[in-house]
């Protein structure tokens, strides 16, 4: 939010001409070039650093088009350390500062390295655009992500029912069936008129 105060606005063009001094000889008709770009509309490229630096802020905290975030930040944070920085130079006897612009750029690059091992973020912007149009994962995601398929529940009802046991026959239908009703024996031991009706011979001696 700094980025927004007249102060920014009105030292934007002297910040950029003073890391131009001290740069090596080989390096100044890049200096040179962005800053005969932009001393004519300063104060426009002041308003559209602010900008630039405010949307990404936003995305980065709702989780917007992350993917496309992550890789326009490191680009812009390079941009700026490699202008409004001077490459974190000029690099003296002792210089250990390597300017905070090239550190952004670090850290990006770690997000989106995070981004493509943790693939969509639940509590993000993505989240719910991804199921809503087709093609944002485009712009989010490295990779498509994965559709999540239901799982099918297999029919349990046929193993938890007994098998149906077979249809008992009657006891009638199992019997030998017979020529009559058995006719009662008599004294002699032969059947009666259920028999053959033979009657015993008489033993002569």
């Amino acid at each position: 939010m700094l980025k927004w105060l007249p102060g920014f606005r009105s030292g934007y063009m002297s910040m950029l001409m003073g890391q131009a001094q001290g740069q090596p000889h080989w390096l100044m008709p890049w200096f040179n070039f962005w800053i005969n770009l932009q001393h004519p509309r300063a104060i426009g490229f002041a308003y559209f650093v602010a900008a630039v630096e405010t949307l990404i802020a936003i995305a980065v905290i709702v989780g917007f088009a992350r993917k496309l975030t992550y890789i326009s930040a490191i680009g812009f944070s390079v941009m700026i350390w490699a202008t409004a920085e001077g490459f974190g130079g000029p690099y003296t006897s002792g210089a250990a500062d390597i300017g905070t612009a090239v550190i952004y750029a670090v850290v990006f690059a770690g997000l989106l390295t995070l981004l493509a091992y943790n693939g969509p973020a639940r509590y993000s912007v993505d989240y719910y655009l991804e199921q809503k149009i087709s093609w944002w994962w485009k712009v989010a995601e490295i990779g498509r992500p994965v559709q999540q398929q239901p799982v099918q529940q297999q029919p349990v009802l046929a193993a938890l029912v007994p098998a149906q046991s077979a249809p008992l026959m009657p006891a009638t239908s199992v019997l030998p069936a017979t020529a009559g009703p058995v006719a009662p024996m008599d004294p002699a031991g032969l059947a009666g008129p259920g028999g053959n009706g033979a009657q015993p011979e008489p033993v002569t001696h």
